[in-house]
């Protein structure tokens, strides 16, 4: 998986050495509260290590699981440009809808790094072809709706369509 910069962050595939960081993003209820349609906290380091090997496990021209990190290569989160998961029983009318999505560590919130990541990676993905991406955000994640919304998203309504769970949606295409 390719590395991405921006002027503040980079944007890279997770590495083992990244476990004890993952744990502690992911154990944190105020972390992964909006996380599916059943979130759960992060226990254990051998369950950091095997999400890390799933996120490196994909080998897409576009789609990736990314750490992100700032200049000084200080993790702050994580940042997804994947496919989405219907919910059971939708059809796939559009067979090729791409989520983006990041979750930050709270020490990282407020400083303009979920916006600038996406952002950066947006570009790259319109830059290689992909023609439109979603982000599902559930409905209380206002944190979220409101990156979206500095990204320059469309917000298309709620949708039961993924994750079998009510969510806001919220679209964008390349310029």
């Amino acid at each position: 998986m390719r590395t991405i910069t921006s002027d503040r962050l980079l944007l890279r595939p997770w590495h083992d050495a990244d476990a004890d960081f993952l744990l502690d993003l992911e154990s944190r209820w105020e972390v992964v509260r909006f996380l599916g349609a059943h979130p759960t906290t992060m226990r254990t380091k051998d369950d950091a290590l095997a999400s890390i090997r799933r996120r490196r496990a994909i080998e897409h021209p576009i789609h990736g699981i990314w750490a992100i990190t700032t200049a000084n290569e200080l993790l702050v989160g994580n940042l997804l440009l994947k496919p989405i998961r219907l919910s059971a029983g939708e059809s796939c009318s559009e067979p090729n809808d791409v989520e983006i999505g990041w979750h930050l560590h709270p020490d990282a919130w407020g400083h303009g790094y979920a916006t600038e990541a996406a952002q950066t990676v947006l570009h790259d993905a319109f830059g290689r072809g992909l023609g439109k991406v979603l982000a599902v955000t559930h409905p209380d994640n206002h944190a979220s709706q409101a990156v979206c919304r500095r990204l320059g998203m469309t917000a298309l309504g709620r949708t039961t369509k993924y994750y079998d769970t009510v969510s806001e949606l919220f679209g964008i295409a390349p310029s």
